[in-house]
């Protein structure tokens, strides 16, 4: 193995971007990370080994790409910047077992990914610097698909990884934490001050990590249907479920049969979304549906 500088430190970072002559889009959300130390407690927090694999969003320059071929058995990279190309060609070279895919993460067929990359691994986890602008579709769309994932650890905007981990009550909570939740546990791991990165970004920072479930902690008769209550009860989040719910459900009847059913769920129709656990909230979508409201 070679013994030269970790792409990570500012001094190669800066060497490698000046002597491609590459220029950051800010259209890409491109943040490349500048600190060893953050990188280790992203690596580390993905329980790596070498029977397993690590699905990396947005390389960059390929600073974490290569602690995570240090660690794992098998690293796909999934860059949607062409330009990059060449450069992670060239710096990751002395890793055969990182395989570069050029594409958008939100338009590729993971399941077929997944099949062709990772059959002779024990686990797979996506690890990444992911781009501000997509965090959320690109998180949903990895736990929408059901990927065989054990983790997602990821370095997100810290407003929005308080918002996946927060517990019902307070400003945070909303239908992210719920349809996070539902999926996974997460687990705020750190946080991250702009002065790790090059350009500094506007927001803060922060690693998460979502512990993939095999199986939803509820049961619910119709997924779809479940998300549907989830976000018409946060439609306005000064109003009451019941005011929300009308809205969404009984635009042109009385309250009466929509209050009877909050009741039948054990829900007050005065309460607000943000106070109803994730089990409230299944328990609801069930006795929605049984009643014929889809």
């Amino acid at each position: 193995m070679s013994t030269r500088e970790d792409i990570s430190t500012p001094r190669r970072t800066k060497e490698i971007i000046q002597r491609h002559g590459f220029a950051f889009k800010k259209s890409l959300g491109q943040n490349f990370l500048i600190d060893q130390n953050i990188l280790n407690k992203i690596v580390t927090a993905a329980g790596l080994d070498k029977t397993k694999g690590a699905l990396e969003i947005g390389p960059g320059i390929g600073a974490l790409t290569e602690k995570l071929a240090q660690e794992a058995e098998k690293v796909v990279a999934v860059e949607i910047d062409q330009r990059l190309l060449p450069i992670l060609e060239e710096v990751l070279a002395p890793y055969p077992q990182i395989h570069v895919v050029h594409g958008d993460v939100l338009k590729l067929d993971l399941k077929a990914l997944f099949a062709a990359e990772f059959d002779n691994v024990s686990g797979v986890s996506v690890v990444a610097n992911l781009p501000y602008y997509v965090t959320t579709p690109i998180l949903m769309k990895l736990l929408e698909e059901k990927l065989p994932l054990e983790h997602i650890v990821v370095m997100i905007q810290k407003e929005v990884a308080e918002r996946m981990a927060a517990a019902p009550g307070g400003k945070d909570y909303g239908s992210l934490s719920i349809a996070v939740q539902y999926y996974s546990v997460p687990e705020l791991i750190c946080t991250v001050p702009h002065s790790v990165f090059i350009p500094q970004p506007n927001v803060e920072s922060a690693v998460i990590r979502l512990s993939v479930r095999k199986t939803p902690p509820v049961t619910v008769e119709d997924e779809a249907f479940f998300f549907q209550v989830v976000q018409a009860s946060f439609a306005q989040r000064r109003k009451t479920i019941s005011n929300n719910l009308k809205s969404r459900f009984f635009p042109s009847e009385g309250r009466e049969r929509l209050e009877q059913l909050l009741e039948a769920a054990g829900i007050a129709p005065s309460r607000r979304a943000e106070t109803l656990s994730l089990e409230e909230f299944a328990t609801l979508s069930n006795t929605l549906l049984q009643a014929g409201l889809k």
